[in-house]
């Protein structure tokens, strides 16, 4: 059995989990490939892929060879700006990326492809081609959601507020009709594409996600799976509360409250309701420590501390065990590593009743899930966690999380799917 993973990038969240499967496969002596449009990372074969070179038309060439003498002469100011560039650059600040579903890649070019029993497709914005893949391919597919970009039409999560007013209330997002028309054009193009094919399978790691994908037009009549993420719990552990402080400078004699985010300007990870709710905490006892990126998100530095970005797991699950409590503000969200990660440390979790969180936070028991989404929400339930520290039992919390985010967990439910992919087409009944 030859499985060949396909994932855009090897950096961020949605690669950290598909490579997280993809070298427990390869631990499971599975015959494992992965094709990669950027890597930066030493990862065990894993290859790359060289865009196709589009034909040009006389008339670009033309147009081409012109602009360069212009620029030679120094009487080009700017080069024009492609239409998708010019919708992407009049998006709104916060939101998050926004995908087209064309590339000039040709993934079934790949000699991996072409060896391979199953293609599982993970976070492929870029880098997959739409139309021309699902036109060539004669593999079975399986297609791993990370967020809603493979049927929203190009967003990445089709967020619904944007900014927060004066009650501390998300605002509604008002989507304009540019933003409406490209969707539209680009989820035609989608449905057209997948419109013929018969051997694809999604997979979602959420509840939420799944039952998305299943509402949505491209993948209404498709089978979807929920396999949740899976961590290797030898790397994210329990340490020493004691020695996790000292390691990483933090107060001993605090309270110490965990925010994670690759960049606090995201307005879908919601640090504003975070920082305006730990703003109106008067407690004295409490410290912030923020990990990721701050963009200068801090107007007083009184209480919070800035960690910056952390890459390495194992400094990740010691930041974990320092903290009493992760809070994960998301609007909305998949199945967010860092929960897991934090689950997986024995800290609880403290987040809104959204997506994802949903699955895995169990209010009262691992943590606290907010009334709603509001500042004054997750006010309480910070206040409710700090005078019932004691109610939530680390131990308990981990050994739970072990049994349902365990990476073995997840790589035996991959791996039964794959068997019963190959055994449908190897059974010529089902044809």
């Amino acid at each position: 059995m030859k499985i060949l993973i396909v994932n855009t990038f090897d950096k961020g969240g949605a690669a950290n989990a598909c490579l997280r499967l993809y070298e427990d496969l390869l631990n499971e002596n599975i015959a494992a490939s992965l094709l990669l449009q950027n890597k930066k990372n030493n990862i065990p074969n894993a290859h790359t892929l060289n865009p196709n070179q589009k034909k040009q038309s006389v008339i670009s060439k033309i147009q081409g060879k012109f602009r360069r003498v212009l620029k030679k002469l120094k009487l080009l100011v700017k080069e024009p700006v492609s239409e998708d560039n010019a919708f992407l650059k009049s998006r709104s600040k916060g939101l998050e990326w926004f995908s087209f579903p064309t590339s000039n890649f040709d993934i079934t070019n790949s000699p991996l492809y072409q060896e391979a029993d199953i293609v599982n497709l993970h976070w492929v914005a870029g880098f997959l081609d739409y139309e021309s893949f699902f036109k060539k391919n004669k593999k079975p597919l399986i297609w791993t959601l990370h967020d809603m970009h493979p049927f929203t039409g190009g967003e990445h999560y089709e967020e619904k507020y944007l900014g927060m007013d004066a009650d501390g209330f998300p605002l509604k997002r008002a989507k304009t009709n540019y933003e409406k028309n490209v969707s539209s054009k680009n989820q035609r193009l989608i449905i057209k594409a997948l419109k013929k094919v018969q051997n694809l399978t999604i997979v979602a790691p959420s509840t939420w996600l799944a039952t998305e994908a299943k509402k949505s037009d491209a993948f209404q009549n498709r089978k979807v799976y929920c396999i949740p993420y899976g961590l290797n719990s030898e790397i994210f552990k329990p340490h020493d509360r004691k020695y996790s402080r000292e390691l990483l400078n933090l107060p001993k004699d605090k309270k110490v409250i965990l925010f994670v985010a690759d960049s606090i300007s995201n307005n879908r990870k919601g640090f504003v309701y975070l920082k305006k709710a730990f703003e109106k905490l008067e407690r004295n006892d409490v410290v912030l420590c923020a990990i990721g990126q701050s963009d200068n998100a801090f107007d007083t530095k009184n209480n919070v501390l800035e960690l910056g970005l952390i890459q390495d797991e194992r400094i990740m699950s010691i930041a974990f065990s320092a903290a009493d409590v992760f809070v994960i503000p998301s609007l909305m969200d998949n199945l967010p590593n860092t929960v897991l990660e934090s689950l997986m440390c024995g800290t609880p979790v403290i987040g809104f009743p959204v997506g994802g969180i949903l699955d895995m936070v169990a209010h009262g028991k691992n943590g606290l899930l907010a009334k709603e989404v509001s500042v004054d929400a997750l006010l309480e339930s910070l206040n409710i966690f700090l005078n019932n520290i004691e109610h939530f039992d680390r131990k308990v919390i981990r050994t739970e999380a072990i049994k349902k985010y365990d990476l073995k967990v997840q790589t035996k439910a991959y791996l039964t799917l794959f068997e019963n992919i190959l055994d449908k087409k190897n059974d010529k009944r089902t044809y």
